[in-house]
Order: structure tokens, then C-alpha cells, then sequence
């Protein structure tokens, strides 16, 4: 029997062999892996999959099934490969740009939405004033800056906010205006390309700082899965402890943040009492407080001047 002449594979036995062949491959999560690219060539969910076993694949939906498990097999991420990852309920393109958004980054963005609403909502914002400004500051993506405005969009804030998106790399800043224009947020964002605090004399202070910046110290990059070795380093390397590029940002918070604003920073799961200290020694008269993500880890620092 030659190739044009044997039976289509179909949806059920495609799936197991892909999943034994990325279980081989090391993958922690080889069946959900396997869902997931078949159902992107395929243009369904996975319940759609697991609904239907018996249906056939053609042979270019399974040549391109077979280029997809073959980055994986390397360690390439899923979502490098579909070139979308899902988070806070919008799909976000993203490529090795830019860091691929985890899902402890949500409480960064749920701390982000329930500040504003709070500080929109205790007292009425004068004309003067301007809209309510919110700076996603080493935005790679946009994720966290997009997340906010559609959410802030559905409890219908409007233009009661804008947004400043920056990055030190242009490539990621491409990435966040893609993001921006695909949820039809673009109009409310000024994009900025510069380090940390560089881009500020173009701006007035914020009412809201939001950034997840490189926290990894430089010695555990190496420990790190395989797939985090196709994001961008720059993402991810914190210097020697860590904190290097957290510290350079909280001595510029005060010129940054608006009197009464606020800051709210990822950090890693066991960084809160050096984040604490680090705040005592370089922001005397600010107060830190740290927020736990869903699984109990320290996650988000939020700081703000005592008093105000």
C-alpha cells in the first residue's frame, strides 16, 4: 500500500502518539501539549477533540501537526508555537520577542483593576487633572497593560483612563502596539521606548505604576525548563541577587509616581523581605505592602508613600 493510498489518521490515535513522543521529549505536560497544537492546526478546542476521536486528519493539516511537534520535541514553548498565549481572558500574541505571561501575573492585574476603581470611584477627578494614567512600565507584551484596559473597558471606564506602555526593546514595544491594536485599545496608549524611568520627562507622573521586571537572579537563569530558554534573557535576568533592576526602579518612584499614586510590582516567590528592606533603605517614608497570587506566594509588592 503506498502513502496516497493508506487511511487518513485520525484525531484519537494522532494524539497518543504525539503525546508518548513529547513525554519522551521531557514534556511535564505532554498530553495537554498535544491538545492544544492539534487543536490550533485544526482550528478547534479540545473538548472538540476529545468529542470527536474518530475524525480524520488531512495530510496537510497533518504535516503541519508534525512541524509544531517537532519545535515542541526541541522545548520550544506551546505558545511560541501557536504564537498566542491566553491570559486574564484575552488571547495575546506573543513570539521569542517577548516573555510569555504566566498566570501569577493575573494578581498583578486584579491588584491594577481594584485600585483603579477604587480611586475613580472615592472622589471625582477634576478636568485639570486629565485622565486617570496608568504606566505599564518593561511592558514585553502588553499583556498586563491590555488586560487592564479591557477590563477596565467591560466596567465601563472609557477614557476616564489612558495608558503608557515602554520597554527597553523596540522588538517587544512591535509586539505590545500588535497586542494593543488587536483588542482595540491603541487609542488609549502611548508607546515608549526607553529604560525604566527614561521615558519619563515625556510624561506627567502616574497615578499607577504597574511593572513585572526581571526578577531571576543571574546564577538560576540555567536552572530555569528548557523553554524558557527561547524567551528573551533581558526578560528575565535580575542580576546577581535579583533585584538589581527593582532597586534602580524604586529610587526613581518618587519623580514616577503621582502624590497619592501608587506601585505595584511582580517579584519573586521568596524576594518579599528583601523587597521590604530594599524599600526601607532606598524610599524612607513608603510604605510595602505584599500581595499573595491564588497559590499563596508572595507575588506583587505594592508600595506607596505612608500617608497619602
Amino acid at each position: 500500500m503506498t502513502t496516497s493510498q493508506m487511511p487518513p489518521r485520525k484525531v484519537g490515535e494522532t494524539l497518543a502518539t504525539a503525546s508518548a513522543r513529547l513525554h519522551e521529549a521531557g514534556s511535564e505536560t505532554a498530553r495537554l501539549d498535544a491538545e492544544v497544537l492539534l487543536g490550533h492546526v485544526l482550528g478547534v478546542d479540545r473538548s472538540t477533540l476529545a468529542a470527536h476521536p474518530e475524525a480524520p486528519l488531512g495530510s496537510a493539516q497533518a504535516e503541519a501537526f508534525e512541524r509544531s511537534l517537532q519545535r515542541r520535541e526541541q522545548g520550544e514553548p506551546v505558545a511560541y508555537i501557536r504564537g498566542l498565549k491566553e491570559f486574564y481572558g484575552a488571547a495575546i500574541v506573543v513570539d521569542d520577542r517577548v516573555l510569555i505571561p504566566r498566570p501569577e501575573t493575573e494578581t498583578l492585574v486584579e491588584l491594577a483593576v481594584a485600585r483603579v476603581r477604587a480611586d475613580l470611584t472615592s472622589s471625582p477627578r477634576s478636568a485639570e487633572a486629565g485622565p486617570y494614567l496608568v504606566w505599564d512600565l518593561g511592558t514585553g507584551s502588553g499583556a498586563v497593560a491590555v488586560a487592564i484596559g479591557l477590563e477596565l473597558r467591560r466596567r465601563r471606564y472609557g477614557d476616564a483612563v489612558r495608558y503608557v506602555v515602554s520597554d527597553i526593546s523596540p522588538e517587544a514595544l512591535t509586539v505590545a502596539t500588535i497586542n494593543a491594536v488587536a483588542q482595540g485599545l491603541a487609542d488609549l496608549f502611548t508607546f515608549a521606548l526607553g529604560d525604566l524611568t527614561d521615558v519619563l520627562p515625556a510624561q506627567r507622573p502616574v497615578d499607577l505604576l504597574v511593572a513585572n521586571l526581571p526578577y531571576i537572579p543571574t546564577g538560576h537563569i540555567g536552572d530555569l525548563p528548557v523553554a524558557a530558554g527561547f524567551e528573551p534573557r533581558l526578560a528575565l535576568d535580575g542580576g546577581p541577587d535579583g533585584l538589581s533592576v527593582i532597586a534602580r526602579l524604586l529610587a526613581a518612584l518618587p519623580s514616577a509616581v503621582a502624590r497619592g499614586g501608587v506601585a505595584l510590582l511582580e517579584i519573586g516567590g521568596d524576594q518579599s523581605e528583601a523587597v521590604g528592606r530594599l524599600t526601607t533603605e532606598i524610599l524612607p517614608g513608603w510604605s510595602c505592602q505584599i500581595h499573595a497570587d491564588l497559590g499563596g506566594s508572595p507575588r506583587v509588592a505594592q508600595l506607596e508613600k505612608a500617608g497619602e
